[in-house]
């Protein structure tokens, strides 16, 4: 999209399809601020079941994320390996938890409260291990933020369309971020999500039967949809 108002259309127009396709997401389950971001990080390059393992392995074992913060780094290591990359999740959580304690006064993250979306953002880049994804998550599912979090599914299914023409989830997260659909952007989040997983598929999309394939501007559609027209007739010459 070359302007502002065409994107944030755009935008519009592929949330109210996908929502009519999938049905409104349930709502967001408040959940205490640290525990969603740590979970987050726990989160990175591997699937849902590990992290969850790992979270648990590290939540239950003590009374509270203070205890957390007195481990050190290989302790925490130790305790979340079902998650993968150890070494760098750990100094991820131990410096994230140090700062709370240190700088903050207070393990917890509280003081957001009063923060907007950019100083929440710039505040929990400046750590290792925090980038612009996992702040965005913090910030929808945590707080309740009108922002869209862009990983790789979201950031293929924007530039596929057509809304954007960016290199990096973070540069597709900064282009949408001024032009999400009001309130809706958890909507459009999840749905997304689910979209890049069943139709925009990074090899053999399913075009033809994508629900915003009206709204797409992707070239190779038309391709995808004759493929899919081609398999769909020699199958039914062999059943006959």
């Amino acid at each position: 999209m070359s302007d502002s108002s065409g994107l944030k259309k755009h935008l519009n127009q592929i949330e109210k399809r996908l929502d009519a396709h999938y049905g409104t997401p349930g709502r967001l389950k408040k959940a205490d601020p640290l525990d969603i971001l740590i979970g987050t990080i726990l989160s990175q390059n591997t699937n849902d079941n590990n992290s969850y393992k790992a979270f648990l392995n590290l939540k239950n074992a003590f009374k509270s994320w203070d205890e957390v913060a007195e481990l050190p780094r290989t302790k925490i290591e130790k305790l979340i390996k079902t998650a993968g990359l150890g070494k760098q999740k750990s100094a991820a959580i131990k410096g994230l938890l140090s700062y709370l304690k240190n700088e903050k006064g207070s393990v917890t993250l509280d003081h957001h409260k009063k923060m907007s979306d950019d100083e929440i953002i710039d505040e929990m880049t400046s750590l290792q291990g925090i980038g612009l994804k996992t702040t965005s998550c913090l910030l929808l599912f945590a707080y309740g933020r009108n922002v869209c979090p862009v990983d790789t599914h979201v950031h293929r299914v924007l530039n596929k369309t057509g809304a954007v023409k960016t290199s990096s989830p973070d540069k597709t997260y900064k282009e949408i971020a001024d032009n999400l659909p009001a309130e809706r952007a958890y909507h459009l989040h999840t749905n997304l999500l689910k979209l890049g997983r069943e139709y925009c598929r990074p090899t053999d999309p399913a075009c033809s039967e994508c629900p915003i394939n009206k709204l797409c501007a992707y070239k190779g559609k038309e391709i995808a949809s004759g493929e899919k027209r081609f398999n769909d007739t020699i199958l039914l010459l062999d059943a006959i």
